[in-house]
């Protein structure tokens, strides 16, 4: 559902919401105002505190009441999802209901570990009768910015764990996925306190409001360009943040490939969420003695396809001009369109496209494409694939395809990405307890696993000192005892000291320090 912003009669401006199948309006949302976005996050830094106070298991108990409200809304998801991005069925039940489903349940079982507080165990020579702990601590409100590809996936991947660990938070769903986002947020109110989860809607002027309005942590996932952005006016108030900007995937077919297996996975890769996915496959390499069979089955396998019940439209009209730019200029250049190519609709609807002939500075194989198009390239020599496969600023997700696993493992880890997939592809994003983002402009942050609570708390830690003396060891005054105690116990750690001596340096130096005291 593309999301337009217009002025309604009354004066208040509105995001105009239009189906992607259709290109018709089917509803509007009103706008957060950039002058109120200050007043959400107040909500939910007053919120806060009560929520960190009451406690995990409570938390828990909350975070669980909302997952069974959210499956209760199954049905009221799937049905929106259709209209507000398109989407077929069966996608949005895997991709947005059972992945999400897991999701909740995953975080539940795992967080009572995860927030488990580290003992400090001390030396009680140097430091008698002291322990402590390091506990992690919520960040306080998290300044959430979504995309409409994913437009319930992606804010639950960081609002559980964000709330079981106590913090609130101030989200901005995509103004192309508004009503989505208005769901989720009333089942969220449904079940939790008032101002832990705090609405805004519009588009860039509310996000750059919300990044500014006085968050302790930005959670984005979007454009490298929107990226970088947020991530300067996080930097000029020393806030933290965490960024997933994107990909430009590969996959590398070897000869020894399951044929069938490959193609029917790189074929739902591409074309799963009509290509509108960081994850998506928009480079594919194969060996050059399995590349005519494999081309030929992908395209076979790719006509099979149905409008809207496989693959739906693009999201907005401008995501298919860029769609269509990209292929135009790749056949303006001497590639071939092998299946697809064409953007006949419905509504925003562009075709399921392979290509061949492709160069690795045309566009298809430059920039994001966000769309249904496969480029398809052989290759003679593995290792320069692999160089070319690297040779993008991106470095979010990489499949292998062969039978040999070890190889295939081997293969992934020498590669700049984050996640490595033999014999698949894209998944990985769905799994709860597996870290999801990479280096380069893919921009660094983590959603998903344990590391995503790096954004999401901070390490606090508790020394408790039981010594009840006057004075320690280290305190004034400096003197010839404290030297002999020093160089005693620095003679007991050196391997192959002399032992004897560093004790009795040690202790004479040890006695005498708290005799003068």
């Amino acid at each position: 559902m593309a999301g337009v912003l217009q002025q309604d009669p009354d004066g208040s401006t509105v995001i105009a919401c239009l189906d992607p199948r259709s290109g018709q309006q089917v509803a509007t949302v009103p706008v957060t105002p950039v002058d109120q976005v200050g007043a959400a996050v107040a909500r939910a830094r007053a919120a806060q505190p009560d929520w960190h106070g009451l406690g995990l298991a409570r938390r828990k108990v909350l975070v669980e009441a909302l997952r069974q409200a959210f499956l209760a809304a199954a049905p009221r998801v799937v049905s929106l999802l259709a209209e507000e991005c398109g989407r077929p069925g069966g996608e949005a039940w895997t991709s947005e209901v059972v992945a999400n489903n897991d999701l909740f349940a995953w975080w539940l079982g795992q967080i009572d570990d995860l927030l488990t507080a580290d003992p400090i165990s001390l030396n009680p020579v140097n430091y008698p009768r002291k322990g402590g702990r390091v506990q992690l601590e919520p960040v306080g409100v998290v300044g959430l910015i979504t995309p409409w590809n994913l437009p319930v996936a992606i804010p639950l991947r960081c609002l559980v764990p964000a709330l079981l660990a106590g913090n609130t938070v101030a989200w901005k769903p995509s103004e192309h996925s508004p009503r989505t986002g208005a769901l989720l947020h009333e089942l969220c109110r449904q079940v939790l306190p008032p101002g832990v989860v705090e609405l805004v809607q519009g588009d860039g002027a509310q996000g750059q409001a919300l990044v500014t309005a006085g968050v302790d942590a930005v959670v984005f996932t979007g454009s490298v360009r929107t990226g970088r952005r947020v991530a300067a006016l996080c930097g000029e108030r020393l806030v933290p943040c965490s960024l997933e900007l994107g990909g430009k995937d590969a996959a590398v077919v070897l000869a020894d490939a399951d044929l069938e297996r490959a193609v029917e996975g790189i074929v739902w890769a591409a074309f799963g969420l009509a290509g509108q996915n960081c994850a998506a496959v928009e480079r594919c390499f194969v060996d050059a003695a399995l590349y005519e069979r494999f081309v030929d089955a992908v395209v076979a396998r790719t006509r099979k396809l149905r409008p809207l019940l496989d693959v739906g439209p693009l999201i907005t009209p401008a995501q298919l001009e860029i769609v269509k730019a990209h292929v135009a200029e790749a056949v303006d250049r001497g590639a071939v369109v092998r299946c697809g190519g064409g953007a006949p609709g419905p509504g925003w609807y562009h075709e399921p496209t392979v290509l061949t002939g492709v160069q690795d500075d045309m566009l298809v194989m430059a920039e994001e494409t966000f769309g249904p198009v496969l480029p398809i390239v052989p290759f003679d020599d593995l290792e320069q694939a692999l160089a070319r496969v690297d040779g993008t600023p991106y470095g979010l997700t990489t499949s292998i395809w062969t039978r040999d696993l070890a190889l295939g493992e081997a293969l992934g880890l020498g590669l700049r990405c984050g996640v490595v997939t033999v014999n698949n592809h894209a998944f990985t994003g769905a799994l709860p307890m597996a870290a999801w983002g990479g280096p380069k402009d893919t921009g660094g942050g983590v959603t998903s696993s344990r590391f995503a609570l790096y954004h999401l708390t901070r390490p606090r830690t508790v020394v408790l000192d039981a010594l009840g003396q006057p004075h320690e060891m280290w305190w004034f005054p400096y003197n010839e005892a404290l030297e002999r105690l020093s160089g005693g116990l620095v003679e007991l750690a050196r391997r192959g000291g002399a032992r004897l001596p560093g004790a009795r340096a040690a202790l004479s130096g040890f006695i005498a320090r708290w005799k003068d005291s």
